[in-house]
């Protein structure tokens, strides 16, 4: 979808790209420096409770929960929006819409339910299936795109900074998952090793495949077409492969927003449990079911994902996900702010750490770019959310000081 969403940018789009590359990579440097000093279960969570204690660390649990179920609800409507390819009602009925996004979701939360192999299994056959469409429709474009659909530098014709620093909140949609490999590091054999190859490796392969399919759409669809479009890969492949092969793209596209989809769910349940083994979230979220999963967290946040859905089924596609995706990004990058901070406590004063040190400054400076690029209003309901966390945590305090009185 961010190819519609970044064409009323213009080239200043693809300088968001370059920025949100640069500045993933220097997350996923920051977050491997931590990794390899505080391999727990929590990733960003955990580290901010590491440095500042259990209610910076409960209220950026919340902050990150709250991106991880907006993020789900984004990723069905995207899904459901490849699907309007081949079932034009979903893209013209508000309801209906809503209802297939609805069935998506509570499809994959019932496999997750099932087992950590069943939704292993999904993702699998998803990633094999969804690289290969991409790079097919770059491959296109770059080969027999016309420049002539080259949109113009700034057709927004606003202030530089402030179209370059929405673009990179919207791009930064794309890496946006990066710090989940951080968060099951209690289940990984050798975490101090392996989450800093699979946070660098992810980035670059993450920066590399889709900035050749964001350029590939760019150069086949003119601007104008490209911003109102539902299933922009798609339509982008009509173009070139005709309607039968423009099916082949759509379907890659299901397959990749349904994987993502998938681990999105894993994941908030993952996080849940994190917060509950440390209690900090009420009720008895961090059991197990029989399958290995999580799966009352997961259900929470599948029933929160639902009303975020249902809330914004009156919106058209694209303007709904392009809300639920600055809400989920705004919400993933405050944690890593707070990662950022931890890093610098944790780090400063150690000899041989200025490298780490600088890294983190970076990091920081980078989640503060892309939270003002939310634009207001995200971060004004953003910072709503997050208040609204702190009833729940004077609960949870008394009944951890019943248990415990001083």
């Amino acid at each position: 979808m961010l190819p519609a969403l970044l064409a009323p940018f213009g080239l200043l789009g693809i300088i968001g790209w370059l920025i949100a590359g640069a500045g993933a990579l220097v997350l996923s440097l920051m977050l491997s420096d931590l990794a390899r000093t505080l391999p727990v279960i929590g990733g960003p969570y955990a580290y901010a409770r590491a440095g500042m204690g259990d209610f910076i660390g409960f209220w950026i649990g919340w902050g990150y929960w709250i991106a991880l179920w907006a993020a789900t609800a984004a990723i069905a409507v995207a899904c459901v929006g490849y699907l309007s390819f081949f079932f034009p009602v979903l893209a013209s009925s508000g309801p209906i819409s809503a209802g297939a996004t609805l069935v998506l979701i509570w499809t994959l939360v019932l496999i997750n339910c099932q087992s950590i192999a069943a939704s292993g299994n999904v993702q699998l056959l998803t990633t094999v299936l969804k690289i290969l469409p991409l790079l097919l429709v770059g491959g296109l474009g770059l080969t027999m795109g016309s420049s002539e659909n080259i949109p113009a530098l700034n057709p927004t014709g606003g202030s530089y900074l402030a179209v370059i620093a929405t673009s990179v909140t919207l791009v930064m949609w794309a890496f946006v998952g990066l710090e989940g490999g951080t968060v099951p590091a209690a289940d990984m054999k050798d975490p101090e090793r392996l989450i800093p190859k699979i946070l660098i490796t992810g980035t670059l392969t993450v920066l590399t495949v889709y900035l050749i399919a964001y350029l590939g759409v760019v150069l086949l669809l003119p601007a104008a077409t490209l911003a109102t479009s539902n299933a922009p890969f798609a339509d982008a492949s009509v173009l070139v492969l005709g309607r039968s092969g423009a099916s082949v793209i759509a379907a890659g596209a299901i397959m990749a927003t349904f994987g993502a989809l998938n681990t999105q769910i894993l994941l908030s349940g993952q996080l849940v449990r994190a917060i509950s083994l440390d209690r900090l979230f009420p009720g008895r979220l961090d059991q197990l079911n029989q399958g290995g999963t999580p799966a009352k967290a997961m259900i929470v946040s599948g029933i929160l994902a639902s009303l975020l859905v249902v809330m914004n089924y009156q919106k058209g596609l694209v303007e709904a996900f392009n809300m639920m995706i600055l809400l989920s990004t705004l919400t993933t990058l405050i944690p890593l702010a707070f990662a950022a901070v931890t890093a610098m406590i944790l780090f400063r004063g150690q000899p041989g750490n200025r490298k780490k040190l600088i890294t983190a400054g970076l990091a920081f400076s980078y989640a503060l770019l892309v939270i003002i690029g939310a634009g207001q209003e995200t971060v004004y309901f953003g910072f709503i959310l997050l208040v609204a966390a702190m009833p729940f945590y004077a609960l949870l305090k008394r009944d951890i000081n019943s248990d415990n009185p001083i």
